[in-house]
Protein backbone atom coordinates (compact mmCIF):
# COMPACT_ATOMS: atom_id res chain seq x y z
CA UNK A 1 0.00 0.00 0.00
CA UNK A 2 1.51 3.43 -1.16
CA UNK A 3 1.65 6.08 1.99
CA UNK A 4 -1.43 7.90 -0.06
CA UNK A 5 -3.69 4.90 -0.04
CA UNK A 6 -2.72 4.68 3.98
CA UNK A 7 -3.23 8.31 4.40
CA UNK A 8 -6.87 8.00 2.15
CA UNK A 9 -8.00 5.44 4.46
CA UNK A 10 -7.14 6.67 7.79
CA UNK A 11 -8.93 10.09 6.67
CA UNK A 12 -12.52 7.84 5.77
CA UNK A 13 -11.81 5.66 8.81
CA UNK A 14 -11.75 9.19 10.80
CA UNK A 15 -14.57 10.01 8.63
CA UNK A 16 -17.23 7.35 10.04
CA UNK A 17 -16.16 7.42 13.25
CA UNK A 18 -16.97 11.18 13.29
CA UNK A 19 -20.35 9.93 11.82
CA UNK A 20 -20.91 7.90 14.69
CA UNK A 21 -20.06 10.51 17.41
CA UNK A 22 -22.51 12.55 15.87
CA UNK A 23 -25.23 10.34 16.57
CA UNK A 24 -23.52 9.43 20.67
CA UNK A 25 -23.59 13.40 20.87
CA UNK A 26 -27.26 13.43 20.14
CA UNK A 27 -28.31 10.52 22.64
CA UNK A 28 -26.53 12.52 25.27
CA UNK A 29 -28.46 15.77 24.20
CA UNK A 30 -31.52 13.49 23.83
CA UNK A 31 -31.93 15.22 20.22
CA UNK A 32 -33.89 12.68 18.08
CA UNK A 33 -33.86 15.15 15.18
CA UNK A 34 -29.94 15.41 15.47
CA UNK A 35 -29.73 11.80 15.99
CA UNK A 36 -31.55 10.22 12.91
CA UNK A 37 -29.69 13.03 10.75
CA UNK A 38 -26.82 10.58 10.77
CA UNK A 39 -29.18 8.25 9.12
CA UNK A 40 -30.39 7.22 5.77
CA UNK A 41 -33.65 7.82 4.54
CA UNK A 42 -34.31 4.36 4.25
CA UNK A 43 -32.42 3.10 7.14
CA UNK A 44 -32.71 0.24 9.27
CA UNK A 45 -32.86 -0.75 13.00
CA UNK A 46 -32.91 -4.20 14.75
CA UNK A 47 -32.78 -4.13 18.35
CA UNK A 48 -33.62 -6.85 20.53
CA UNK A 49 -37.75 -7.58 19.22
CA UNK A 50 -37.85 -4.40 17.35
CA UNK A 51 -37.36 -3.82 13.78
CA UNK A 52 -37.57 0.07 12.69
CA UNK A 53 -37.77 0.70 9.08
CA UNK A 54 -37.06 4.33 7.29
CA UNK A 55 -35.88 7.50 9.46
CA UNK A 56 -39.46 8.26 10.46
CA UNK A 57 -40.02 5.58 12.83
CA UNK A 58 -36.63 5.63 13.91
CA UNK A 59 -37.32 9.70 14.43
CA UNK A 60 -40.94 8.25 16.37
CA UNK A 61 -39.15 5.70 18.54
CA UNK A 62 -36.43 8.02 19.51
CA UNK A 63 -38.54 11.03 20.25
CA UNK A 64 -40.81 8.94 22.65
CA UNK A 65 -37.61 6.70 23.73
CA UNK A 66 -35.67 10.38 25.47
CA UNK A 67 -39.30 11.79 26.72
CA UNK A 68 -39.63 8.64 28.56
CA UNK A 69 -37.08 5.19 29.35
CA UNK A 70 -33.95 6.55 27.77
CA UNK A 71 -34.51 10.79 29.36
CA UNK A 72 -31.07 12.37 30.19
CA UNK A 73 -29.10 8.90 29.35
CA UNK A 74 -26.34 8.59 26.94
CA UNK A 75 -24.42 6.27 25.49
CA UNK A 76 -21.12 4.67 25.94
CA UNK A 77 -19.27 2.88 22.76
CA UNK A 78 -16.15 1.15 22.40
CA UNK A 79 -15.93 0.59 18.65
CA UNK A 80 -13.97 -2.51 17.70
CA UNK A 81 -12.93 -2.20 13.95
CA UNK A 82 -14.24 -0.47 10.91
CA UNK A 83 -13.61 -2.46 7.94
CA UNK A 84 -14.55 -0.79 4.28
CA UNK A 85 -16.45 -2.86 2.05
CA UNK A 86 -15.08 -0.60 -1.05
CA UNK A 87 -14.83 3.04 -1.34
CA UNK A 88 -19.03 4.11 0.01
CA UNK A 89 -19.35 1.29 2.35
CA UNK A 90 -18.05 0.82 5.68
CA UNK A 91 -19.89 -1.60 8.30
CA UNK A 92 -18.21 -0.82 11.84
CA UNK A 93 -18.70 -3.52 14.95
CA UNK A 94 -18.96 -2.85 18.94
CA UNK A 95 -19.82 -3.07 21.84
CA UNK A 96 -21.95 -0.72 23.08
CA UNK A 97 -24.59 0.31 26.62
CA UNK A 98 -27.35 3.04 28.10
CA UNK A 99 -25.79 4.99 30.91
CA UNK A 100 -29.05 6.03 32.35
CA UNK A 101 -30.01 9.59 33.86
CA UNK A 102 -28.14 9.49 37.52
CA UNK A 103 -25.89 6.67 36.71
CA UNK A 104 -22.00 6.99 36.26
CA UNK A 105 -21.83 3.59 34.25
CA UNK A 106 -24.03 0.95 32.58
CA UNK A 107 -25.52 -1.57 34.28
CA UNK A 108 -23.88 -4.79 34.32
CA UNK A 109 -26.18 -6.62 31.45
CA UNK A 110 -26.99 -3.88 29.66
CA UNK A 111 -24.24 -3.86 27.50
CA UNK A 112 -24.92 -5.11 23.61
CA UNK A 113 -23.21 -6.10 20.25
CA UNK A 114 -23.24 -3.29 17.52
CA UNK A 115 -22.88 -3.21 13.79
CA UNK A 116 -23.58 -0.15 12.12
CA UNK A 117 -22.96 -0.31 8.25
CA UNK A 118 -22.32 3.21 6.52
CA UNK A 119 -22.44 4.44 3.09
CA UNK A 120 -21.34 7.59 1.40
CA UNK A 121 -23.90 9.55 0.22
CA UNK A 122 -23.08 13.42 -1.10
CA UNK A 123 -19.98 12.97 0.62
CA UNK A 124 -21.19 12.14 3.67
CA UNK A 125 -20.77 8.81 5.57
CA UNK A 126 -24.90 7.69 6.55
CA UNK A 127 -25.54 4.87 8.54
CA UNK A 128 -27.80 2.30 5.95
CA UNK A 129 -28.44 -0.14 8.86
CA UNK A 130 -28.19 -0.44 12.90
CA UNK A 131 -28.14 -3.98 14.37
CA UNK A 132 -27.60 -5.08 18.05
CA UNK A 133 -27.90 -7.82 20.59
CA UNK A 134 -27.65 -8.50 23.48
CA UNK A 135 -23.47 -9.42 24.53
CA UNK A 136 -24.05 -11.72 27.30
CA UNK A 137 -24.47 -14.24 24.40
CA UNK A 138 -21.65 -16.66 24.16
CA UNK A 139 -18.92 -15.63 22.01
CA UNK A 140 -16.99 -18.66 20.26
CA UNK A 141 -12.91 -17.58 18.83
Amino acid sequence: MTNSTMSSIAEEDGSVRTALDGIFAAWEDNDAEAFVASYTQDATVVLPGIYLRGKDELRATMVAAFAGPLKGSRRTVDLDSVRFLGRDAAVVVGKSAVVHEGAAVPDADGWTFSTWVLGKQDGNWLIAAYHECPASLTVRN
